[in-house]
């Protein structure tokens, strides 16, 4: 039998299996065993008649089947960790197509056993799930503490703010006019109050020459207006002003990756209302966040309007209210918390096996997300 006439009379067996439906995609997920015991998982889209194949646990270039019978490499979208080239197509994916078939051949006898050994059996470390932090922190107080960085009386004083609903008064975190002048004035103050060792922020600078050296240099005009006009940089916010450029990051007050730098962004509360700006920090990573709350609280102290992102969520973290998002071991740690909903709660995530030894300990804790149950279709 061919390589093409494998996957042709393996995609024959497959359609008498259940699968998602999401717009006009089928999709497929297995979970299985080779005859070793290694574990794959695999998803099968079919799109108009065109077949793809992602390893989704491995580095095995995705493939396609299209309606003509071509079988050839497939685009990744993102979905794998492959160099794509790698390998010839015929031996990288035979081996998990004859694994994927015998499967089927089990699942169709006894669906329910077939299923059984999968949820017991596939490794946590390939699986998503979720633990409360308050665990995790009385567990291993060796992991990175913002609580601790901050100290007590920091903690407690914004905890108080979003208790007291600070947030949820407008003129708490915004203001009827906005220069670009004033706009660097709160950078200093934030450049002050967050200092790192390799920072080096020289003191005797003003705002506008720190934003210079410290943010990110896409500025998109706001260091041409007029830094003393409010209808200049209402204009400039508005997009209406002949020096407004585009495509760069003027609020990246500090740099970094891109979800690892720290913004004090200056926008309308609403698409509709040209008579107020709302000022809002805005650096939610782990290695991040606790710069963005001393820059808060020395903006508050000066008695400036100021909000920050997500103060609900800050406040959770800081008391350990939170979820730690265990993500498997064959993806990257970059945006994973974004697979978990907004209600779950989880802003950092981390790998089942850097829980190390004290996995024993956390496991009970832990709610895994269900896996995909295999069975033949009933309709």
């Amino acid at each position: 039998m061919t390589f093409k006439q494998t996957i042709q009379s393996f995609l024959k067996e497959l359609k008498r299996f259940d699968y998602d439906v999401v717009s006009a995609d089928q999709i497929w997920k297995l979970i299985f065993p080779d005859a070793n015991g290694t574990w794959y998982k695999i998803h099968v889209v079919n799109y108009h008649e065109t077949c793809y194949f992602t390893h989704i646990d491995g580095n095995s270039c995705p493939i396609e089947l299209n309606p003509e019978g071509k079988i050839k490499e497939s685009e990744t979208f993102g979905s794998s960790s492959f160099n794509a080239g790698r390998g010839d197509l015929q031996h990288v994916w035979s081996w998990i197509i004859v694994a994927a078939r015998a499967w089927m051949d089990l699942a169709a006898k006894d669906w329910i056993r077939a299923n059984a050994r999968v949820f017991k059996s596939y490794p946590l470390n390939r699986r998503i799930g979720k633990v409360p932090n308050s665990i995790i922190r009385a567990s291993m107080p060796d992991l990175i503490r913002i609580d601790k960085a901050l100290g007590t009386t920091r903690c407690r004083k914004f905890i108080r703010l979003v208790e007291d609903g600070y947030f949820s008064k407008a003129s708490n975190t915004s203001v009827p006019a906005f220069t670009a002048n004033k706009f660097f004035d709160y950078c200093r103050i934030a450049y002050c109050a967050a200092e790192r060792k390799d920072d080096h922020v020289d003191k005797t600078l003003s705002g506008r020459e720190m934003y210079k050296r410290h943010a990110d240099g896409r500025h998109e005009g706001l260091l041409d207006i007029d830094g003393d006009s409010e209808q200049e940089f209402a204009d400039w916010v508005d997009g209406v002003h002949p020096k407004k450029t585009s495509g760069g990051h003027p609020w990246e007050i500090k740099r970094g990756g891109n979800t690892t730098h720290i913004n004090l962004s200056v926008f309308r509360p609403y698409s509709f209302d040209k008579k107020s700006f709302c000022i809002q920090l805005q650096g939610e990573a782990i290695n991040r966040l606790e710069e963005t709350i001393r820059m808060f609280l020395a903006l508050h102290d000066a008695s400036l309007p100021i909000s920050i992102a997500n103060p609900e969520g800050i406040r959770k973290r800081l008391l350990g209210q939170d979820s730690i998002g265990i993500i498997p071991c064959y993806d990257t740690l970059h945006r994973a918390n974004q697979h978990f909903g907004k209600d779950e709660c989880v802003f950092d995530v981390m790998y089942y096996d850097d829980l190390g030894r004290f996995k024993r300990r956390i496991l009970p804790y832990i709610t895994w997300e269900p896996l995909p149950v295999f069975k033949l279709r009933d309709l």
